[in-house]
């Protein structure tokens, strides 16, 4: 885990709303308002709480703030706390004394100290342990940080940036999530939509990431066929626009003409995908077919399959989740992870 970056300050976005260092790039009605809405927030210090669907571009908005801030000459420390085991968010983020428990042979800072100065961005926030949660607080009101094992706090000038795909207002309701927590962290909260939702960005996007792969392939020159174009312009992008941005290399590394043709772009774009995003256990599977309903299965693709799956599965038993993790034998975890890397929405699982 790349624990410290130094960045350097970016320029002011593009008057189209691209913002080129880092990647963000619309040109429609809501990314618009986003981009201001940055532009403002990042001379604050205050706590920004980014909101979207994985692959939305959560990172990039915090890599922004940052840059555009009067911090960015120091460092951008980013942790998914997704990805962190439970039993070890305290000590990545508050770091230990040696001696603090097993295995703690050497004194380490953790990352909150390693942001001072500049900015941390807590990915995936809503996965916090509570434990955890309550020392966060703490910090994020006085400006401390006790290491484990330590009696003397230390004082830090750090930004926190946070974003999560979860509903965290929700996860406060059931009880996961810490109340005083969610206010602290969403003093400016920013939503961004999507793909879908902004599908004249689609072709602005699609053209960006073919200039930047094919440069990279050397192979300039690189337009996309109109059939091509379509394509990309009418699917759905559950993974938005990291999948936008993987399909599109995709089609770079196989095709071998002057032009992307529909046959370079991965399968799934081809095929059209036949559960609709908002499908839910009660509909019928037949009102799920999205256009060119019956299409034979074996044009499906593989995450098609699972997708269907995991509906008829959740539909069998009534929305409840556990059950129908057990069912497919895998934690009610990855099931909440299946559904939000699918598009499923939430109410499909309750």
């Amino acid at each position: 885990m790349d624990r410290t970056e130094r960045s350097t300050p970016a320029g002011a976005a593009e008057a189209r709303g691209v913002e080129q260092s880092q990647g963000i790039l619309g040109a429609s009605p809501k990314m618009q308002r986003i981009f201001r809405l940055i532009t403002r927030v990042a001379l604050t210090d205050s706590t920004v709480l980014i909101t979207g669907e994985s692959g939305t571009g959560k990172e990039l908005v915090a890599r922004s703030l940052h840059l555009q801030s009067r911090r960015s000459g120091g460092p951008f420390v980013a942790v998914n706390l997704g990805a962190i085991p439970d039993t070890l968010v305290e000590s990545e983020l508050f770091g230990y004394m040696r001696g603090a428990f097993t295995g703690a042979a050497a004194e380490r800072r953790g990352l909150i100290e390693e942001a001072d100065g500049g900015s941390l961005f807590l990915d995936e926030v809503g996965d916090m342990p509570l434990a955890a949660q309550v020392k966060l607080l703490r910090t994020l009101e006085s400006n401390e940080v006790r290491r484990l094992g330590d009696n003397a706090t230390r004082i830090v000038d750090v930004r926190f940036l946070a974003a999560t795909n979860r509903d965290l207002q929700a996860d406060v309701a059931a009880g996961r999530f810490r109340e005083d927590l969610f206010y602290r962290l969403n003093v400016v909260p920013i939503d961004l939509p999507p793909l879908r939702e902004r599908r004249e960005d689609i072709g602005l996007l699609a053209s960006y990431f073919l200039e930047r792969s094919a440069a990279r392939a050397q192979r300039d020159g690189l337009a996309f066929s109109p059939e091509a174009r379509v394509l990309l312009e009418r699917y759905d992008w559950p993974g938005n626009v990291r999948e936008l941005e993987n399909a599109v290399e995709h089609a770079v590394a196989v095709g071998e003409g002057a032009r992307i043709l529909p046959s370079d772009l991965p399968p799934s774009l081809r095929a059209p995908r036949l559960l609709a995003r908002d499908a839910s256990p009660s509909r019928p599977v037949a009102d799920e077919v999205r256009r060119g309903g019956g299409e034979p299965r074996d044009s499906w693709s593989l995450a098609d399959v699972e997708r269907e799956h995991i509906v008829r599965v959740l539909r069998r038993h009534h929305g409840n989740s556990t059950v129908a993790a057990r069912q497919l034998g895998i934690s009610r975890t990855t099931l909440w992870r299946k559904l939000r890397a699918y598009g499923i929405p939430r109410s499909a699982a309750e």
